[in-house]
């Protein structure tokens, strides 16, 4: 049987969850610092997963928070740059140039 995950948090990291799940920018980042808190309060890391959040994870994903968490700290949750889907249009790119003369130029010679 696989053992539950334990987290420990000391008065600081839990003050520092709670204003992130209340107060942070990022939607994702409020997400996560209330998963890591369910399970300090003593949840498991699959019914956080499963239920304990607005939409449902992989319990892996949130095991994986964790140990990010506790690894790295809050900047262990932050999404690094290069993850997630690449813009289909990126305005730095440039479009190539319109060709000059149309059907008309093209059917007079």
């Amino acid at each position: 049987m696989a053992r539950q995950l334990a987290v420990t948090l000391s008065d600081e990291q839990r003050r520092e969850l709670e204003h992130t799940r209340d107060h942070h920018e990022l939607p994702y980042m409020r997400e996560k610092a209330a998963a890591i808190l369910k399970i300090a309060a003593g949840q498991s890391g699959r019914d956080v997963a499963l239920h304990g959040l607005l939409q449902h994870r992989r319990p892996d994903t949130v095991y994986d928070w964790v140990h990010r968490y506790q690894t790295e700290g809050l900047a262990g949750l932050l999404v690094q740059d290069g993850r997630g889907r690449k813009p289909a249009f990126s305005p730095s790119v440039p479009r190539r140039p319109k060709r000059s003369g149309g059907a008309a130029q093209r059917g007079a010679a």
